[in-house]
C-alpha cells in the first residue's frame, strides 16, 4: 500500500516487525508537553506530521492554519511529488521546472493536533476528514 517496499525483515510473519510509518508525536518545550500530533495515512504520515510541526514552530501558525494548510509528499516509489489541491502554484511550477513529476491529490493525511498554550489548549481536527480532537 502507498508504494511502500517491504522485504524479508518486515515480512508478515510471526516474530517480524511490520512495515509501518506510524509517528505518534509529542513535542516538548522547556521539558513540558507543547504539542501532541498524529495522523493516519501510511507513508504520508511522517511528512504530514513534520510539515504541521514546522508550520507551528517555525512559521508560528495557529494550530488550525498549520493543520489545514495544503501539504506535499515525496517518497522513493513512486518517484513523484504528491501535492494537495490548493498547494502553492508557483512552488508547484518550480518543481516541474526542476524536472520533478508532480501529482495533484485531494488530501494527504488527516492531522489531529493539541497545543499547550497560555495555560490552555489549542486543538484542531483536520478538515480533510470527519475528525475531531479534544483535550482537558
Amino acid at each position: 500500500m502507498y508504494g511502500a517496499v517491504g522485504g524479508k525483515r518486515n515480512a508478515i510473519a510471526p516474530g517480524k516487525r511490520m512495515l509501518s510509518s506510524m509517528a505518534p508525536t509529542l513535542v516538548l518545550k522547556n521539558g513540558h508537553p507543547f504539542l501532541v500530533a498524529g495522523t493516519p495515512g501510511g507513508t504520508t504520515i511522517p511528512t504530514s506530521v513534520f510539515q504541521t510541526i514546522v508550520n507551528i514552530v517555525d512559521f508560528r501558525m495557529d494550530v488550525a492554519s498549520a493543520v489545514n494548510r495544503p501539504k506535499f509528499h515525496h517518497q522513493w516509489l513512486p518517484d513523484l511529488i504528491d501535492v494537495e489541491t490548493g498547494f502553492n502554484e508557483s512552488t508547484k511550477q518550480e518543481l516541474l521546472d526542476m524536472g520533478y513529476r508532480v501529482n495533484e491529490v485531494p488530501a494527504l493525511g488527516r492531522m489531529e493536533v493539541i497545543r499547550a498554550i497560555d495555560g490552555g489548549l489549542e486543538v484542531c481536527g483536520d478538515r480533510r476528514g470527519d475528525d475531531s480532537v479534544a483535550g482537558y
